[in-house]
């Protein structure tokens, strides 16, 4: 009788998820990197620059975030524990965008330091989202 074996191959993302997920992390990069420089300066307009990257980064990690909402519906049982975190993860860094947004809202002296923690933290939480959406961590069987 001969053995069979259940082998899982990476799934790659689907090439619009793909380039969906690729705009939060250096948007949201972006925007922790000109709250620095608002940091150090002062200079109203890093404000104003990290304000809109925030506002890109949270569109398209909308439509992303979307697409991973329904990619966790249609993955069969053995990839949905997996999807599901992603779309956790990523559901956390667009809350996270979020929620910085509404902190650059507020006079420009008034988002420091909130504002550079909060996109550091959003930063770091796209990062582990695209790696995990572009690391193949979703898997089918084959046998």
């Amino acid at each position: 009788m001969a053995a069979t074996s259940v082998r899982t191959f990476p799934k790659p993302l689907h090439p619009l998820h793909a380039i969906l997920l690729a705009f939060p992390l250096p948007l949201f990069l972006g925007a922790l990197l000109s709250d620095y420089a608002y940091r150090e300066s002062f200079q109203i307009q890093w404000a104003n620059f990290s304000s809109w990257l925030l506002a890109g980064g949270l569109f398209f990690g909308g439509f992303a975030l979307l697409w991973a909402l329904v990619d966790v519906f249609r993955s069969g049982p053995i990839r949905r524990r997996r999807a599901t975190i992603y779309f956790v993860v990523l559901l956390a860094a667009w809350v996270v965008g979020f929620v910085d947004a509404l902190v650059h809202s507020k006079d420009a002296f008034g988002i420091m330091p909130e504002a550079l923690f909060l996109s550091a933290i959003a930063t770091i939480l796209a990062l582990v989202a695209a790696w995990m959406g572009y690391s193949g961590f979703q898997s089918r069987e084959v046998v």
